[in-house]
């Protein structure tokens, strides 16, 4: 998330839809890092959104403290991804979901989710060109930048974590309500839909998620 821009305010109109949407509700994304949670007593989801990370971990039986720095998405804890609030290894394992490419800094916000866990989760959609980011940007102007694979390795490196595993997943999510999550219409819904029309696929489009697992060394 962008600090002094209000963009904490706008997420926080968007807070319902979120909640709501079924992109984020569920994936096989989402089960894996249940499945990664395996063993860990206590979390923290960072940059939580509509709670989903947060819900299936309690569903899972883990303790979890949910962060975000927009009220409306009614975290535990109001504060952005890149200082949070938390002494060192206060959690087992740290998790973010599809929300880094809103980081500011991601790789003070990496470095922020090794401090508080010796264990780091992190989701989101990978880069897939300048057309693409381009595309996101008009989508949403909170949209910071997506990484490749080799960049989310160097930056888990330079804050210490080893990777343990890497996912990929192909991500379809329905095209129409992915713009209105962000009230993308008119003339920015179109140029969306020009940039992205080798990813459009029905109703659908389709992106590409990395999932990485790493420890602290």
């Amino acid at each position: 998330m962008r600090r002094g821009t209000g963009v904490t305010d706008a997420w926080s109109e968007r807070a319902q839809l979120y909640r709501e949407s079924r992109a984020h509700a569920e994936g096989a994304d989402l089960d894996l890092v249940v499945e990664w949670a395996a063993g860990s007593r206590t979390a923290i989801d960072v940059a939580t959104g509509g709670g989903h990370v947060a819900r299936r971990l309690r569903e899972a039986g883990l303790e979890v403290v949910s962060c975000d720095p927009a009220p409306g998405m009614r975290p535990d804890v109001i504060c952005f991804a890149e200082d949070l609030p938390f002494a060192p290894d206060s959690f087992d394992l740290a998790v973010t979901r599809v929300a880094a490419h809103h980081f500011a800094d991601v790789a003070a916000a990496v470095g922020e989710l090794a401090r508080v866990a010796p264990r780091v989760v992190v989701v989101d959609n990978l880069r897939l060109g300048d057309a693409a980011e381009e595309a996101e940007r008009i989508r949403d102007p909170s949209h910071v930048r997506n990484h490749s694979e080799d960049e989310w390795r160097d930056l888990f490196a330079a804050a210490g974590l080893v990777v343990e595993e890497v996912r990929t997943f192909d991500f379809p999510i329905e095209l129409d309500p992915w713009l209105e999550r962000t009230a993308c219409t008119g003339e920015d819904a179109e140029r969306v839909r020009e940039l992205l029309a080798d990813r459009i696929r029905g109703d659908e489009i389709v992106l590409d998620r990395i999932a990485l697992l790493g420890w602290r060394r």
